[in-house]
């Protein structure tokens, strides 16, 4: 049997458009999905295209408060950090964690807000792909524990690096990695996990044997998923509306065509998360639309997770 692991988004950005900005209390979130069986907590990156608390300081913070849950970051952007720097930081995280961590990353959403950030930070947008893979490149050369480490490539060239303190885990956290289409070829080849959103369970199921063609089961196929509960399903749809148009600016029928989003009812939603255990998801990333992620989390944990496949024939 395998299991299906179940991860909590913390909701960074929807704390920062409330403009409370009480990094404490998202710690609190982190530690109450832990005391309800979540198995992770995840935290996302934009800090200019949509401002919220740095996810690598919110982790340790969360690390800290917590004793077992994987620490996630859904996902992290490498090509707005120079790779050093970026190991330097995912390594102490992992240590700080005792080995908790997955390095979930990605190279950013074509579309113009994405740019912008980009260009506000002074990383070169249209390299940012590249640097991404270059940026894993690095990152694992210095993880490697081989002693001093020196890289001369597109975008990167450094001489005789060591990093301490050394990650937790021999070769470093795990690094998993977002997109579809084209960017399978890249999971396959540098990630050690899939951190999809497709919109539909046939999809899903069509990447992950391309993915999993490639490099067979050495890639965790996981999913990030937005769920908006409510047993009256006309009103989870609105709600679903609301929390998915403030948080993109965009009308929902775009966001739901590119992402996989579910509103109704507890058991509905749990047969949903379902088909895609079915078809292979390890470990879904759960990302609650909502305006009280509180009593939300509750009802989650009360009357979805119980439903859930979490164990499955290999």
């Amino acid at each position: 049997m395998r299991e299906t692991r179940v991860g909590y988004l913390l909701p960074t950005r929807e704390q920062a458009m409330l403009d409370r900005h009480d990094p404490g209390r998202l710690v609190e979130q982190a530690r109450r999905a832990e005391a309800l069986g979540f198995d992770s907590v995840w935290a996302g990156d934009s800090p200019v295209t949509r401002p919220r608390a740095d996810p690598l300081l919110l982790l340790a913070a969360a690390a800290h408060a917590t004793e077992r849950l994987a620490l996630g970051t859904a996902v992290l952007l490498p090509a707005l950090r120079h790779p050093i720097l970026l190991a330097h930081q995912l390594a102490t995280l992992d240590r700080l964690s005792d080995g908790r961590l997955i390095a979930g990353m990605g190279a950013g959403f074509p579309n113009p807000r994405t740019e912008a950030q980009f260009d506000a930070i002074g990383a070169p947008y249209r390299r940012r792909v590249s640097r991404l893979e270059e940026s894993v490149e690095v990152m694992r050369k210095l993880w490697s524990g081989t002693g001093a480490v020196s890289h001369r490539g597109r975008h990167f060239t450094f001489e005789d690096v060591t990093l301490a303190p050394p990650p937790s885990r021999p070769g470093g956290p795990p690094i998993w990695l977002a997109g579809g289409g084209p960017a399978l070829e890249r999971v396959a080849r540098l990630a050690d996990g899939w951190l999809p959103y497709p919109p539909t369970v046939g999809i899903y199921a069509q990447e992950r044997d391309v993915v999993q063609k490639a490099a067979g089961q050495s890639v965790t196929p996981a999913l990030y998923a937005t769920v908006c509960l409510d047993e009256d399903t006309e009103r989870a749809q609105q709600r679903l509306r609301t929390s998915v148009e403030r948080y993109y600016d965009a009308p929902l029928e775009f966001i739901r065509s590119i992402q996989a989003m579910f509103a109704g009812t507890a058991r509905e939603a749990a047969e949903w998360l379902n088909s895609y255990i079915e078809a292979g998801a390890r470990h879904v990333v759960i990302r609650l639309a909502t305006h009280d992620h509180d009593a939300d989390l509750d009802a989650f944990a009360d009357l979805v997770l119980p439903l859930l496949q979490r164990e499955r024939s290999a």
